[in-house]
């Protein structure tokens, strides 16, 4: 199959303009494909295909998708790169014909740019139906021609570590329990020698005096995991690192807070935070970043067993503070109270910790962008810019101390696990209960929940988790590279 983009006309009755790519098809087929377009219908719009059949002999179908207009860049608006998204989704959309013809291979016309239009067809085909009897057939995304083939293959790499995420957030639990997550993720970093992989048990947790993340852990059969992995790709090994923290609730029932049936199943994807972050140093090392990163992920269940935290209940966390457990179900601050503290032992250049945290998240933002709270307007610009790129957008939330006195007025502990006022800005006083774990000056906290899962949005995404931010943290993590260097 071959996959060609079209970009629409500036003026509505003008002829539609082809790709380099698409003019030189059309040129081997003597004109045949403009032909056929001028007399099938209107002007193709943004998204939208034709199929032709027989067209030439080395392609099965060729499909015509509408990249919107030729000129599109950053929109100031909707803060991306309105071209990069315009040739992902329609990528996307042109490899999913193919597909559905059963058609093993697909070349891809670059569109301008050979990065997206690799991400749009490698994110666009990926679908988790591992544990099916019958799958759809699986085509291979080549690129049409010569030109842009290092562009192509970074595209691929990136749109590899946001599937590799999905793979994890979309695996039912019983198959991704924390010690197979950090083998998974092992397994992936085995061949790079410059990583080191620790698979932490629970009695090394317990030496660490991690009681708030024990707390939590302790409610389910599974043991728990703290996965410590790091990628020294810098010029010197002993350069300050990137140190990622990822949230690894490998199944939340909300614990004796049990949370609503409906819906539940989803909560597989609750280590969300850590399957982003794990994937996004397995892209860098892909990539040969020069940078090093530590990633930390601790891992376990939130379950209802005898054992399992009590409302008001009082955990000390690895900085000595006590937390009164107010609701079982605010766990992920927990976990990640922990992590933060022994991140804070890498002298890290910056700290970004990503989590599925609040519902109160997808109520602010919807799947739109993450909600990125930070201490530091240097370590925000760079989330931003980064995500301009990507399309998986984030957006600044607010630290205010007016947060903070809701989680530390508590009346049995320092803090809180939820803010006094419960529902009211969720998402921030959780964010205010972390920042609470944390002395670092370049710190950002991202709350996924928002952007945890795809109904439709995400033209190039199929239903299902999302697996974002993680093109924007590896993103983020290559820019960050490129400033230590110059």
């Amino acid at each position: 199959g071959l996959v060609l983009g079209i970009y629409s006309s500036e003026k509505d009755e003008g002829a539609a303009q082809f790709t380099s790519a698409g003019d030189a098809f059309d040129r081997l087929v003597s004109g045949k494909l403009r032909e056929l377009l001028s007399v099938c219908g209107p002007p193709l719009k943004k998204g939208k295909t034709r199929m032709f059949h027989g067209l030439h002999q080395d392609f099965a179908g060729v499909v015509v998708v509408g990249l919107g207009k030729k000129n599109a860049g950053v929109n100031d608006q909707e803060n991306w790169n309105e071209g990069k998204e315009n040739i992902r989704a329609a990528v996307a959309v042109g490899c999913r014909q193919i597909q559905d013809l059963e058609i093993p291979c697909v070349e891809v016309d670059p569109c301008g740019d050979a990065q997206a239009a690799a991400e749009g067809a490698v994110l666009g085909l990926h679908e988790y139906n591992e544990l099916k009897q019958k799958k759809k057939p699986v085509v291979t995304p080549q690129l049409h021609g010569s030109a842009e083939r290092e562009a192509w293959q970074k595209g691929v790499t990136y749109a590899e570590g946001q599937n590799l995420a999905r793979y994890l957030m979309e695996a039912p639990a019983n198959y991704i329990t924390p010690i197979k997550f950090a083998e998974h993720i092992e397994q992936k970093l085995r061949s790079f020698s410059n990583v080191k992989v620790h698979i932490r048990p629970e009695s090394w947790i317990a030496t660490q005096q991690m009681g708030a993340f024990l707390s939590v852990a302790k409610g389910s059969a599974e043991p728990p995991i703290f996965l410590e992995i790091h990628y020294l790709g810098g010029a010197n090994t002993n350069d300050s690192p990137l140190v990622f923290v990822g949230k690894g609730v490998t199944f939340d029932s909300g614990g004796i807070s049990l949370k609503p049936s409906s819906g539940m199943d989803a909560m597989r994807a609750d280590m969300g935070g850590a399957a982003t972050v794990c994937s996004a140093i397995v892209t860098a090392a892909a990539l040969n970043l020069p940078l090093n990163i530590i990633g930390l992920a601790p891992l376990c269940e939130n379950m209802p067993s005898g054992k399992a935290n009590k409302p008001g209940d009082v955990v000390r966390a690895k900085n000595g503070k006590t937390i009164q457990v107010d609701n079982t179900d605010a766990e992920g601050r927990l976990l990640l109270a922990d992590a933060l503290c022994y991140a804070h032992n890498f002298d890290a250049r910056a700290i970004v910790n990503a989590a599925t945290l609040t519902g109160a998240m997808d109520v602010a933002l919807g799947s739109a962008a993450t909600g990125v709270f930070t201490n530091s307007s240097w370590l925000w610009t760079h989330l931003y810019e980064a995500s301009i790129l990507t399309g998986d957008r984030v957006w600044r939330m607010p630290l205010f101390e007016h947060y903070t006195k809701q989680v530390t007025d508590c009346p049995l502990a320092d803090l809180s696990n939820i803010g006094k006022y419960s529902r009211a800005g969720g998402a921030c006083t959780a964010a205010a209960f972390l920042k609470e774990f944390v002395t670092a000056s370049h710190w950002a906290h991202l709350d996924i929940a928002g952007v945890m899962s795809n109904k439709d949005e995400v033209p190039y995404l199929r239903k299902g988790m999302a697996g974002r931010p993680t093109r924007t943290l590896v993103e983020f993590a290559a820019r960050l590279s490129q400033d230590s260097q110059n």
